[in-house]
């Protein structure tokens, strides 16, 4: 899936911060990160989708494309590990900074060694690319959670088709879904804007799509905007919307990235944030953030209100069994690692892919329909998926050592607009 490039307008205003050189070698970080991004960049042309997200000067990226068409992967692998070895030298200078660049290059390193055709074991790739490896339990442990669902949808069948039957009565209509995903990303808005304050000029666009492995996405554009794509393909579900207006909007991604690019690259001048690998431990912070975003800014039983009293009337659906349906929604959400060890289990060859399909039917609690989009999310992003439920469960426990939900908010704003590395995160 191509994920475009864009340089924003203000790109050639960027002021880069004079960091000092290096003692005796005429180096500094910020050259270092620089390099970072023409050397990423450079492995985008090598994979596509490799880049999130780029809106910086639009040099870089022509440089990263010479350097691509000058370079085989080993050549790429090789600069690689010269890059990690001048930031580290470099790193008295700002540690956090110099920190997150050689984070960003051991997950570059890794994704190479794979384009490459090495074969590493899911545990070892997670590792690599997202810096965090992941802990995978067996199955049965999650047969516990199935058996609290099952007392709550009773009746014949398979308990994954009732639970598919039982959601499906909370189907929005297509002609009803954009006005309801804008009064939801709105209401994500307006709950965020209390706390976190954004550029006056932040933006998004919004647009319904098919034909795609994932059920959300925001691609970020650079001055602060971005486009949030919602894919159409299944039926779409009421708790959704508030689950994809958190996630991909407010405080989630877009809000990440507005803050990046105000804080760290016009702020401070740091290059290596107006370029985003996908397969980085940016994104254990990006979908561990955007998910714990949902809980944060609809606290208890205030998502559900919400949903009862504005967006099932708003899609013409019936209000009465919101709360059990959402009761639903957070007992299933104690099954999400179960999707790590399928994954483990099916990209390190232990099952084929109607077993994985099988067992996501199972323990995702979904249709056939669905387990498959499941599993080719699975076989195009791979380890990605722990960055959903670990990464949200890291941050959760992060955040909610603080017990004032002010204090709560405030470090979520701390962690999206600082140089957060997966090893930040105080567990």
């Amino acid at each position: 899936m191509q994920r475009p490039l864009f340089a924003a307008a203000a790109a050639a205003t960027l002021a880069l911060s004079a960091c000092a050189t290096a003692p005796g070698t005429g180096d500094s970080l910020t050259a270092a990160a620089r390099d970072y991004v023409v050397l990423q960049m450079a492995i985008g042309e090598k994979e596509e989708g490799y880049i999130d997200a780029f809106y910086g000067d639009p040099k870089l990226k022509a440089e990263g494309q010479a350097l691509a068409a000058k370079s085989d992967l080993p050549a790429l692998a090789a600069q690689t590990a010269t890059l990690q070895s001048r930031v580290g030298k470099l790193s008295a200078e700002e540690p956090r900074r110099a920190a997150f660049l050689a984070a960003q290059l051991t997950a570059a390193a890794t994704r190479l060694r794979m384009l490459q055709g090495e074969k590493l074991p899911f545990v070892e790739e997670a590792q690599g690319l997202f810096g965090v490896r992941p802990d995978l339990k067996p199955l049965s442990d999650y047969d516990p959670v199935l058996a609290k669902i099952e007392a709550l949808v009773p009746g014949p069948g398979t308990l994954a088709d009732r639970v598919e039957a039982y959601q499906n009565r909370f189907t929005i209509p297509k002609e009803k879904l954009e006005p309801v995903f804008r009064n939801a990303i709105a209401a994500c808005r307006t709950a965020t804007v209390e706390h976190i304050a954004l550029p006056s000029t932040e933006r998004f666009d919004l647009g319904f799509v098919t034909g795609k492995s994932w059920s959300g996405y925001n691609y970020y554009l650079g001055d602060y905007k971005s486009r949030i794509e919602v894919n159409t393909d299944l039926p779409i579900r009421l708790s959704r919307a508030i689950d994809l207006g958190c996630h991909e909007g407010y405080p989630g991604h877009h809000v990440l990235n507005v803050l990046l690019e105000e804080k760290l690259v016009r702020g401070k001048g740091w290059v290596e944030f107006s370029v985003y690998p996908l397969f980085s431990p940016q994104s254990l912070l990006a979908e561990g953030s955007a998910n714990y975003g949902i809980d944060l800014a609809f606290p208890g039983a205030r998502k559900a209100r919400y949903e009862a009293a504005v967006l099932a009337p708003l899609a013409g659906l019936q209000a009465s069994e919101v709360a059990k349906y959402e009761q639903l929604a957070d007992l299933s959400r104690d099954l999400s690692r179960s999707r790590n060890t399928i994954a483990q289990r099916f990209l390190d060859g232990q099952i084929d892919e109607a077993e994985a399909v099988r067992l996501t039917q199972r323990y995702g609690l979904v249709s056939e329909a669905r387990a498959r989009q499941g599993v080719a999310f699975i076989k195009q992003y791979r380890s990605y998926v722990i960055n959903y439920n670990i990464g949200r469960d890291m941050v959760a426990d992060d955040v909610e050592r603080l017990a004032d939900p002010k204090a709560r908010w405030q470090r979520m704003e701390q962690l999206l607009s600082e140089p957060t590395l997966p090893s930040d995160l105080k567990r």
